[in-house]
């Protein structure tokens, strides 16, 4: 599973880029500020404006955690590779 590290809101906010200058600016729709602010994964688009905005990379945002569907998965694509 995919996560944040951060909380993005929070980090926007202490680089000067409240909720109001988004909207305000049109930077990111309402649905995208909901996105981020439930922890949802957003689109490259907009990951590519949040690392532009806060001048970081991907990897400083987000996350790879595994969890039980990810080793069912894990598992079933190592028993394929071995045969």
């Amino acid at each position: 599973m995919i996560k944040y590290k951060r909380n993005i809101i929070d980090m926007m906010a202490k680089k000067g880029v409240t909720t109001y200058i988004i909207r305000k600016n049109k930077i990111f729709t309402e649905s995208q500020l909901q996105q981020l602010r439930n922890d949802r994964l957003v689109t490259q688009e907009t990951l590519d404006k949040l690392c532009t905005i806060l001048e970081c990379q991907p990897g400083y945002l987000l996350e790879y955690l595994p969890d039980e569907n990810t080793k069912d998965f894990e598992e079933k694509v190592l028993t394929y590779i071995k045969n």
